[in-house]
Formats: C-alpha cells, sequence, structure tokens
C-alpha cells in the first residue's frame, strides 16, 4: 500500500482547478453555488440533469443520477443502460452512443454533466457538442492533462491535476456529491 495515498488524494483535493467557457479559472465556491442554483431552478421549468460517462465515470453518472432522482427529488438521467449503449455502438459507432441520444432527449435548459478522466473520448466529447446545439448548460469534470479537450467545452469545467484514475474519479463523485448534499440541504431548509 502506498503510506502516503490519503496524503496524495488530499492534495489533489486541494488543487481542483475550475474555470469558465472562456477558461477563465473561478472559484470552487463559486461554481458549486451557480450549479446548485441551476438545479434548484432546474425543475420548475420542466428540465431534467444528463449524465455520461465510461467505465468508472458511467458508475458515477448512475450513483448521482440516484441520488439526485431518489434523495433530492430532481429529474435525472444517465445514458448507461447496456442495451441503448450495445445497440448504438453496433449500428453507429462508439463515439456516438452519447450524441444520439443527447440529439434525442436532450432541451434547451436541460444541464450536461460530461464525465471523463482523460477528457479525451470521443464519445463523450461528441455528446457535449451536441449538448451545446440543443441549448444545454454544460458541466465538464476531466483530470489527466491540463489541456484536455474536454475542459474547453463546459460552461463550468472542473478539472483534477491527476493522472491516478482513483484520484480522478474519487474527486469527481466528491465533487458531485457536494453538489447534490447541498442542493438537498437547500430544498430541506429552503
Amino acid at each position: 500500500m502506498n503510506k502516503d495515498y490519503f496524503q496524495d488524494l488530499k492534495h489533489t483535493l486541494l488543487k481542483i482547478e475550475v474555470n469558465d467557457n472562456k477558461e477563465k479559472i473561478i472559484p470552487m465556491d463559486n461554481a458549486i453555488a451557480k450549479i446548485v442554483d441551476l438545479i434548484i431552478h432546474l425543475d420548475k421549468k420542466g428540465n431534467k440533469i444528463i449524465f455520461i460517462g465510461n467505465g468508472g465515470s458511467a458508475s458515477i453518472a448512475s450513483h448521482i443520477t440516484t441520488d439526485l432522482l431518489k434523495n433530492a427529488e430532481i429529474p435525472a438521467i444517465a445514458f448507461n443502460d447496456s442495451s441503448l449503449i450495445t445497440c448504438l455502438s453496433n449500428d453507429l459507432g462508439y463515439e456516438y452512443v452519447f450524441q444520439k441520444p443527447i440529439e434525442m432527449l436532450a432541451h434547451k435548459g436541460d444541464i450536461l454533466f460530461s464525465i471523463s478522466s482523460s477528457g479525451k473520448s470521443k464519445n463523450i466529447l461528441n455528446a457535449t457538442r451536441e449538448a451545446r446545439k440543443k441549448g444545454c448548460f454544460l458541466i465538464t469534470l476531466s483530470g489527466f492533462n491540463r489541456d484536455n479537450p474536454l475542459r474547453k467545452l463546459g460552461d463550468i469545467n472542473f478539472y483534477v491535476p491527476s493522472h491516478s484514475y482513483g484520484y480522478v474519479e474519487i474527486t469527481h463523485l466528491t465533487i458531485c456529491h457536494c453538489i447534490v448534499d447541498t442542493v438537498i440541504e437547500y430544498k430541506n431548509n429552503g
């Protein structure tokens, strides 16, 4: 076991960078507050939250979708049903597996969380660009290289400065839980 694992994780958490769609660095608290505000007002307009991710990021997408639905009573969906993924991958190619559902089901005012450790997954990039065309508000969570392409596509972009899948995924999950827990607290104490 790496005896410094938790110290390294703490260091990673403290070095999260957040930028807007003009690549201007913004404070984490401001980013979280803006996202929470959007979510709180989202279902009043009949909109929803969509999550996409591959592998561990897909698990984060499912987990947070479930928490938003059950605990916050916010409409949310993750596009990671195995039949949907295998059908679209087979018929269109894996790079379009999330783009097609976004094209068909996303509406102006929806929020898309695009989660990719590398920030280079073609299917995530294609879907994020499609969501932009549809008028969605875009939140990206990425890691690995500071100049990854996903980090330039969102309205709010969370970047984890690490090449460790574990650190990046734990941090992405922590950011998402922070958002969900803040939404729940607001709804309970409003």
